[in-house]
């Protein structure tokens, strides 16, 4: 099972009008598409959200050469969730193996066994969707998460004070080139920056759902959606009615050039390396923030 391919973009403007208008599905609509309009006419959640939930598929050994390296950025990862200023998520991590995780009843790792070839990334990641139907309930969101990503210490605080009702989108993050140490903002483009992009359409850490545990049709959205390349989120979840509100800080950093990127045996890390170059952070306050909330980077010590 490879990755769902995406819906043309004329074609997303024609399937939003229809649902608008209570229309649809229609042929040649994606799985993806219909659980969204499955979930856009079921009841939207009424209780506050609780929990984050963050689905995690790992590299397996057998597709790296350094599977101890896998887990040092895994490492880092997780150690983001833990800096968290706010301790209600949970994480599910999925693998052939069990990697080296720190003590915590929070991290949930859920053993992989498919042997078919390839990338098996999506077959992960519908597996960690399945398993969000047998976890203990709580209303909340969940988020698909790389794991050579980092978090902003303060994500999970603001998605559980601010309650959007559809879900959150990271519009503004970083991109860190390991291979020469510079680092990019990625955001929204401005009359200063046109070609700039916002961070969902460069990394697929970027979109976190209001899905309850326990509400099916929002699970099968999830497990339907995370089918699909990042920049298909945001349009995927307009289509369920989720629409979903951007984080108000630069929340996530993408790690690349690191050696063993998915994007990089798929050939599609070159770009965005040119990206990190174009829009580099050179401002000494914001390199200072940047290296005080995701301090896994190596950088100034104060």
């Amino acid at each position: 099972m490879g990755q769902t391919p995406a819906t043309p973009k004329i074609a997303r403007l024609m399937r939003l009008a229809a649902a608008a208008l209570g229309l649809g599905p229609g042929a040649g609509w994606q799985a993806s598409e219909r659980a969204a309009l499955a979930l856009r006419r079921a009841p939207a959640p009424t209780a506050p959200a609780e929990l984050v939930t963050f689905l995690v598929p790992l590299v397996g050994p057998a597709h790296v050469s350094d599977f101890a390296a896998v887990e040092a950025r895994l490492a880092d990862t997780l150690n983001s969730f833990l800096a968290q200023s706010d301790p209600r998520w949970r994480a599910v991590i999925c693998c052939q193996q069990r990697p080296a995780m720190p003590a915590d009843d929070r991290l949930i790792y859920l053993p992989f066994s498919d042997p078919a070839p390839g990338n098996d990334k999506w077959r992960k990641l519908a597996a960690l969707s399945a398993r969000l139907d047998t976890l203990p309930p709580a209303p909340g969101y969940v988020m698909s998460f790389d794991a050579d990503d980092l978090l902003h210490p303060g994500a999970v605080a603001e998605m559980l004070s601010d309650q959007a009702p559809g879900g959150y989108l990271v519009r503004s993050g970083y991109v860190l080139n390991h291979a020469t140490g510079a680092v990019g903002r990625a955001d929204a483009p401005s009359l200063t920056q046109p070609l700039r992009k916002p961070f969902w359409k460069l990394c697929g850490s970027c979109a976190a759902l209001r899905a309850d545990g326990g509400d099916h049709a929002a699970t099968a959205f999830v497990a339907a959606m995370t089918q699909h390349e990042h920049r298909m989120f945001p349009y995927l979840a307009r289509l369920a009615g989720r629409r979903l509100t951007p984080l108000a800080r630069p929340s996530v950093l993408y790690v690349l050039n690191h050696g063993e990127n998915f994007g990089a045996r798929r050939g599609r890390v070159s770009f965005k390396a040119r990206f990190v170059d174009r829009f580099r952070v050179t401002d000494p306050d914001e390199l200072k923030a940047l290296h005080r909330d995701f301090p896994a980077i190596a950088g100034p010590a104060d």
